[in-house]
C-alpha cells in the first residue's frame, strides 16, 4: 500500500486537521490517501527547519530582570579583565537603569533586600576602581578620563542610596566583612554564572529550573508509554524512518501526540480548571535536587609525539624561563681534580667568555665566579688571582642590568660594594701585585711576585659611581626610599678616598689617573657646605687684626720655638681651629695639581668650575669671580659637551646668589639674568624636565633624563628667582624714575617687566602673597620713595621662611637688603621729586631715609659725576642745590612725537627710493634692500672710519642720560642732519650711476 508523506517535519499543534490521523485503519484507503493529496496544502501548517526544538518558554518577571542584570555583570567582568574603563562605564550606567527596573520585582519577591550577586558585583567594582586610581598615570588619555568619570558616579550612586532603602554602602559592609555568606548563595537560575565559573562560553541556555523539570517529565511519559505499546506507533512508523530501531534517531517522534496524552492532558485542563496559567507556575519545592553543575577541571592536553616521547624512556620535558632553553653550569671540578692555578685560571676564562652571550643566566654566572673566589681562597692561590676574580664579579654585575638607561637592583648594588671594598683590601694588603690597563694578558703573574695583573680598577670605581647617580634618580626624592640610597655616599666616598690613598702611593698611578680619581673626589665635595670655613675665617682675621694692633703699639713679635725628638720630626701642639683642613683645603689642593698636570681640557673645565662654585658657596666672591674671567669659560663653553654646560649654569648661578650677599647687586643680577630670562631655569640647571609637546623624541627625552642632578645637589629655584627680581626691582626702579620722559629707554629686566605689567592689568589688586606679589608691591612702593612700606613686603615673616633663612648668617644678608632699599629708595625719590625743589637739605634727606649723611653725601655725588641728577653740592651748608634742567610733561611728549616723526620721515624716504629703483635692478637684487650694500651701511666713512649715526651714538650713553640729550641736543640735531645730508648724497650718486 502507498504510504501518505506528510509535509510537516516538525511537531505540529493538535487540531481538527490531525484528529484524521488518530485512526490508522481509516487512513490506509487509497480513495482517503487521494482525497488528502488533491487538498491544498495550508500555509498556517506548513513549518520550516528553522523551527525545529524551539519550545515555549515561560519565565516570570523575576527571572527575566535577574537575568538582564545578569548579563550586563557578565560583560563588566569581561571589561575589567581587559581594563577597557570606557567600556565599564557604559556597563555600569546600565547596571544601574536595569536595577531601577528591577525594583517592583525585588520588592516584592525579595522584600526589598538587595540580592547579594549585585552586592558582590558593586565591591568588584569598587576595589577595581579604587586598584586602578592608584596606577592611572599609566592609563592612556581616553581610559583615564574614563575613570575619573566612573569613580565619581560610583561614589555618587553609592552616596545616594542612604535616603533609599537600598543601602548599597551597608551592604558593601557587610560583604567585605563576611563574604563567604555571599558565596554560598545559589547562583540565579539563568545560567550565566555558570559560564562564568568554568571560564568559557558553554551552550547552557537560560532555561528554568521548573522548566527542565517539566522537559524531564515528558520525557519520562514517553517511555512509559511505549513500553505500554500505544497504537499510535504504528502510525508513527509508517512515517519515520528508522523508528523501530531507535527512538531517540529523531526528536520528531516526541511531537506526535497520541491518546493518552490528550487524556492526561485534558485531565490536566479540567484539574486547573479556568486558570490554566498555574499549571506552568514554579511550585515550592521544585528543583530542589537538581544540583549546581560542578566546575570540570580541564586537564592539560598531551601531544601524541610528546607521550610517545614520554613512552620511550627519554624522561620528562623541561619547563624554561621566557622560552629559552637555559644551558647547564658547567660543573667547576672534579672531586679528585688536582686544583692549581693553571686550572682555576682555565676555568676563570671559560666562565668570563660566557659574557654577553646568548641563554646564558646572568645570575648563574655571578654565583659561578663567587665559588671559584671561595675555591681560590681555600686553596691559597694568591692575591693576584682574587683581584682578577673580583674583576670579573664587578664586571658582571655591572651586565647584570641590559638596559643602560634604569639602574642596578639594590641587592646587586650592595654586592657590588662589598666586592670594590673588597679589591681595595687585598690591593692594600698586598703592595706586590700591580695593576694596570698597560699589563697585557700574556704577561700576567700569578703565581709568585711580584704578581701582575691586567685591568684597571678606577675603571671599576668610576663605573660604580656612575651607577650610584643612576640609583638616585631612579628613586623619588621626596621618599624614605632616596634617603637610603643617600646613606651608601659614605661608603662611595670612603672608597674613592681608599683608591686615591692607594694610587698616590710609590708612585702606582700616573699623572692622568690621578687626575681621574681627583675629578671623582672633588665632584663629591665641591657641592657640600662647610661651616668650618667659616669659622676659620673668622678666626684668622682676628689673628690678622691683633698682629696689626701690636705692631701699631710696637710690641715685640711672638717667636715659635719648634723642639725636635730624636728621630727628626717636630713635635706639635694640638691643631687649633684656624689650622684644621677644611673642604676648602683639600679642593684648593685637588684642583691645582689637575691644573698643573691634566692633559685633557674637560678634567681641567669641570675641575674649574667646581672650585667656582665651592668659593661661591663659601662667600669668596672676589676669588670666585677672579676664576672665572681668567678661565675664559664664558667664551668657550658653548663648544663643550652637556654636562660641562650645565655644570657652567650652576657654577654662574651660585656666583650670582654669592654676589648678591655681598651687595654687589649689579653683578649678582648679570649673573643671573641669561638662566632667568627664559624662565627655563630648572631645565637649564638639569633640575626637572620642562612639559613640552613635539620637540623631543624619546630618545632624547632618555637622554635628557639620564642627565639630570640628583636631588640633594638642586638649588632651590624659588630662592633664584626671588634674588633674580629683588636685585631687578633695586636696579630697576630707580632707572625707570630716571627717565620718565625718555623716548628711547632700554629696559634691564624683561621678565621683571613682565611682573609689573601683568600686575597693573589686574582690575583688583589685593594683598600679596605669592613671592612675586611681594616684590611687585614693594618696586611700586619704592618708586615713590616710601623705603618703610619697601622693606616691609621684602622682609617679613612670610618672605623669611620661603627664601631669606634659607642663606647661611640670614641676619647679615637681611642687613645688607635693607640698606640697599634706603639707598636705592633715596635715588628713586630724587630722580621723582627733584623738579619739586629749588634746594633740599642733606641732614633731611639722611633722615627721611634713615641713613648717615655721609652716605646720603656719597649717593648724591655720584649721581651728579653720572650726570643723571643735574645739581650741585653746597658743602658750607650742606645742601643739594637743583638746576631746573628737567623738561615738563608738555616739554617730554613733544620730545617724544619729534622722535616718531623722525622715524616716520625716514621710512617713508626708504619707501620713496625703493619705488624710484628700476624693475630689472630689483629683480636682480633679489628684491632684497637696494640700500643694504651702499657704503653708509657698513658704518664707515671714506677714510675707513665707522661711522654709526646719531641713534648708534644715543645708546652709548648712559641709561638715564635724557638731560644730557637735552644739554646738547643741538649738536646732535646737527649731527644728525649731517649725517642725512651724506646719505642723500650717497643716494643720488648711486642712483645716477645705476642710470647709467
Amino acid at each position: 500500500p502507498n504510504r501518505v508523506t506528510p509535509t510537516m517535519t516538525s511537531r505540529a499543534p493538535t487540531g481538527k486537521f490531525f484528529d484524521k490521523f488518530s485512526d490508522s485503519d481509516s487512513e490506509s484507503t487509497e480513495s482517503e490517501d487521494d482525497n488528502l493529496q488533491q487538498k491544498p496544502t495550508v500555509a498556517a501548517y506548513s513549518f520550516s527547519d528553522d523551527d525545529e526544538d524551539v519550545k515555549r518558554v515561560v519565565r516570570s518577571a523575576r527571572d527575566k530582570r535577574y537575568e538582564e542584570i545578569q548579563t550586563i555583570i557578565k560583560q563588566i567582568r569581561n571589561h575589567k579583565k581587559i581594563k577597557d574603563i570606557s567600556k565599564m562605564l557604559t556597563g555600569f550606567e546600565n547596571l544601574s537603569e536595569s536595577f531601577e527596573k528591577a525594583k517592583n520585582v525585588i520588592d516584592k519577591e525579595e522584600s526589598g533586600v538587595t540580592p547579594k550577586f549585585y552586592v558582590k558585583c558593586l565591591v568588584e567594582l569598587e576595589d577595581f576602581v579604587n586598584e586602578v586610581w592608584e596606577d592611572r598615570k599609566n592609563l592612556n588619555k581616553n581610559n583615564s578620563k574614563s575613570l575619573s568619570t566612573l569613580r565619581q558616579r560610583f561614589k555618587k550612586y553609592i552616596k545616594d542610596s542612604k535616603e533609599s532603602k537600598y543601602n548599597f554602602e551597608a551592604d558593601i559592609t557587610a560583604f567585605r566583612e563576611n563574604p563567604e555568606e555571599f558565596d554560598e548563595e545559589k547562583e540565579p537560575e539563568s545560567g550565566d554564572d555558570d559560564d562564568e565559573d568554568s571560564g568559557s562560553d558553554s551552550d547552557v541556555g537560560f532555561v528554568s529550573t521548573r522548566q527542565r523539570q517539566t522537559s524531564k517529565g515528558e520525557a519520562d511519559d514517553d517511555e512509559s508509554e511505549a513500553k505500554k505499546g500505544d497504537p499510535s506507533d504504528k502510525f508513527k512508523s509508517k512515517f519515520l524512518k528508522g523508528g523501530d530501531d531507535d527512538d531517540d534517531e529523531s526528536d520528531d517522534e516526541s511531537d506526535w501526540p497520541s491518546d493518552s496524552e490528550d487524556s492526561s492532558s485534558s485531565s490536566d485542563d479540567e484539574k486547573y480548571g479556568d486558570n490554566l496559567a498555574a499549571k506552568f507556575l514554579k511550585k515550592e519545592g521544585e528543583g530542589k535536587e537538581y544540583k549546581k553543575r560542578e566546575k570540570k577541571v580541564k586537564e592539560p592536553k598531551i601531544s601524541k609525539r610528546r607521550a610517545d616521547e614520554d613512552a620511550d624512556g627519554e624522561g620528562e620535558w623541561e619547563k624554561v624561563k621566557g622560552g629559552v632553553a637555559s644551558s647547564e653550569k658547567p660543573k667547576m671540578f672534579a672531586k679528585d681534580a688536582e686544583i692549581n692555578h693553571q686550572v682555576m685560571i682555565k676555568k676563570l676564562v671559560e666562565v668570563l667568555s660566557m659574557r654577553g652571550k646568548k641563554r646564558i643566566d646572568r645570575t648563574d654566572q655571578i654565583e659561578m665566579l663567587t665559588e671559584l673566589m671561595a675555591i681560590s681562597e681555600q686553596h691559597s692561590l694568591g692575591p693576584a688571582l682574587s683581584v682578577k676574580i673580583l674583576y670579573g664579579i664587578i664586571s658582571s654585575l655591572y651586565d647584570y642590568n641590559a638596559n643602560i638607561n634604569t639602574c642596578m637592583k639594590y641587592e646587586m648594588w650592595e654586592k657590588c660594594l662589598e666586592t670594590a671594598e673588597q679589591v681595595l683590601e687585598v690591593l692594600v694588603a698586598n703592595p706586590d701585585v700591580s695593576v694596570g690597563e698597560n699589563i697585557a694578558e700574556e704577561s700576567e703573574q700569578y703565581v709568585s711576585a711580584p704578581y701582575r695583573v691586567h685591568g684597571c680598577i678606577l675603571t671599576l670605581i668610576e663605573r660604580m659611581d656612575e651607577e650610584f647617580t643612576k640609583m638616585l634618580q631612579g628613586c623619588d626624592a621626596h621618599s624614605p626610599e632616596y634617603i637610603e640610597r643617600l646613606k651608601d655616599e659614605t661608603r662611595v666616598c670612603a672608597i674613592i678616598e681608599r683608591l686615591q690613598s692607594y694610587l698616590e702611593i710609590a708612585g702606582r698611578g700616573n699623572a692622568s689617573e690621578l687626575c681621574r680619581i681627583y675629578i671623582l673626589r672633588i665632584d663629591h665635595l665641591y657641592y657640600k657646605f662647610d661651616a668650618k670655613v667659616f669659622k676659620k675665617k673668622e678666626l684668622l682675621k682676628k689673628k690678622a687684626e691683633e698682629e696689626a694692633n701690636k705692631e701699631l703699639n710696637g710690641e715685640f713679635k711672638k717667636v715659635e720655638i719648634v723642639i725636635a725628638d730624636q728621630s727628626g720630626e717636630p713635635i706639635t701642639a694640638p691643631q687649633t681651629e684656624e689650622e684644621l683642613i677644611t673642604s676648602m683645603d683639600i679642593l684648593n689642593q685637588l684642583c691645582k695639581y689637575i691644573y698643573s698636570r691634566d692633559i685633557t681640557d674637560r678634567i681641567r673645565t669641570q675641575a674649574i668650575l667646581c672650585h667656582i662654585y665651592h668659593h661661591a658657596l663659601h662667600d669668596n666672591w672676589f676669588e670666585a669671580r677672579d676664576l672665572m674671567l681668567m678661565s675664559y669659560l664664558q667664551h668657550n663653553i658653548n663648544k663643550s659637551d652637556i654636562p660641562l654646560q650645565i655644570m657652567y649654569n650652576r657654577a654662574l648661578v651660585q656666583l650670582g646668589l654669592c654676589a648678591f650677599r655681598h651687595g654687589t647687586i649689579r653683578d649678582a643680577h648679570t649673573a643671573l639674568l641669561d638662566i632667568q630670562i627664559q624662565g627655563r631655569a630648572k631645565e637649564l640647571l638639569a633640575q626637572g624636565l620642562l612639559p613640552r609637546q613635539n620637540e623631543r623624541t624619546p630618545e632624547q627625552e632618555k637622554l635628557e633624563k639620564r642627565r639630570q642632578i640628583p636631588f640633594h645637589k638642586h638649588i632651590n629655584l624659588e630662592l633664584l628667582e626671588c634674588v633674580y627680581l629683588v636685585s631687578a626691582m633695586l636696579l630697576e626702579i630707580p632707572d625707570v624714575a630716571s627717565n620718565e620722559f625718555s623716548v628711547r629707554k632700554k629696559m634691564i629686566s624683561r621678565s621683571f617687566y613682565n611682573q609689573l605689567r601683568k600686575n597693573e592689568e589686574q582690575p583688583l589688586v589685593g594683598l600679596p602673597e605669592s613671592m612675586r606679589e611681594h616684590v611687585v608691591a614693594a618696586s611700586k612702593v619704592m618708586r615713590v620713595g616710601n623705603w618703610r612700606q619697601c622693606q616691609e613686603y621684602i622682609i617679613n615673616d612670610k618672605m623669611n621662611g620661603k627664601v631669606w633663612n634659607l642663606f647661611y648668617q640670614s641676619d647679615k644678608v637681611r642687613e645688607m637688603l635693607a640698606q640697599k632699599i634706603r639707598e636705592e629708595s633715596l635715588r628713586a625719590y630724587l630722580f621723582t621729586y627733584s623738579y619739586v625743589y629749588d634746594s633740599i637739605s642733606i641732614q633731611l634727606l639722611s633722615e627721611m631715609f634713615d641713613l648717615e649723611a655721609t652716605v646720603v653725601h656719597s649717593i648724591i655725588s655720584k649721581m651728579i659725576i653720572n650726570e643723571e641728577l643735574m645739581a650741585s653740592l653746597d658743602e658750607p651748608t650742606q645742601t643739594a642745590i637743583m638746576h631746573r634742567t628737567e623738561p615738563s610733561r608738555i616739554q617730554g611728549l613733544a620730545l617724544q612725537c619729534a622722535e616718531k616723526i623722525n622715524s616716520l620721515v625716514e621710512h617713508n624716504e626708504r619707501l620713496w627710493e625703493m619705488k624710484q629703483m628700476p624693475v630689472h635692478q630689483y629683480q636682480l637684487t633679489g628684491g632684497r634692500d637696494y640700500n643694504q650694500n651702499r657704503p653708509y651701511r657698513n658704518y664707515r666713512d671714506r677714510d675707513g672710519h665707522h661711522d654709526r649715526g646719531g641713534y648708534q651714538d644715543r645708546n652709548q650713553y648712559r641709561r638715564g642720560s635724557h638731560r644730557h640729550d637735552r644739554r646738547g641736543g643741538g649738536e646732535h640735531r646737527e649731527y644728525n642732519r649731517d649725517n642725512r645730508n651724506n646719505r642723500d648724497h650717497h643716494n643720488n650718486r648711486d642712483h645716477n650711476r645705476d642710470r647709467e
